[in-house]
């Protein structure tokens, strides 16, 4: 049943091709197993440490300096990979154009602590009551301003580009709730402008 046909089969003769098919080769011979070995080998540890430590100090300095003075300038060579390219840069001037109640959160929540905790002095129990009831309104309308400022991302960046990219929205809120001095990078449009 699964065995061999009792009938006798041709042989099959396959013909080899008339000359082998060449491709272009590489251009150069092989390098020995040896060479490429002794060409790929590094010592782990420099010869003089001292004077490699130095040298590392130094550059990791330099571009620290670098990275510095870009955040002070808006260069995009040399700003930390966080805030490189031309999208983040759009979000950027999108959060710095307008005035966002974040910025403002930290100064009245400070505010609010220092008068809450100068209040049982005075034995003012309304007062305690008032700085708690300002902070939470102050982050209530705080979280609101940045649901209005993360749609208004989405749909700007969805406008200016074809493809935008993950965590605008985080970055933007992120920077809408620092104040506005401090920001880095440092703003580049005023307060009012369309961003460019």
């Amino acid at each position: 049943m699964f065995g061999r046909s009792k009938e006798k089969q041709a042989p099959v003769v396959v013909e080899a091709p008339a000359e082998p098919v060449r491709t272009a080769g590489k251009g150069r011979p092989t390098p020995k197993r040896s060479e490429a070995q002794a060409r790929n080998q590094r010592p782990l540890v420099p010869a003089d440490r001292k004077a490699a430590r130095t040298a590392s100090k130094q550059a990791l300095r330099e571009d620290r300096a670098r990275m510095q003075q870009a955040l002070l300038t808006g260069d995009e060579r040399y700003l930390p990979y966080r805030d490189k390219g031309p999208q983040k840069r759009f979000v950027r001037d999108v959060v710095d154009a307008r005035r966002n109640v974040g910025e403002y959160f930290l100064i009245i929540a400070g505010v609010a602590l220092v008068i809450s905790m100068l209040a049982p002095a005075t034995g003012s129990v309304a007062l305690i009551g008032a700085t708690t009831l300002v902070i939470y309104g102050m982050l209530a309308v705080v979280i609101v301003d940045s649901v209005l400022l993360g749609r208004r991302i989405k749909r700007l960046a969805a406008d200016r580009f074809e493809i935008p990219e993950r965590g605008l929205v985080g970055y933007g809120v992120t920077r809408a709730l620092q104040i506005r001095r401090l920001r880095r990078p440092v703003p580049m449009v005023d307060r009012g402008h369309s961003p460019r």
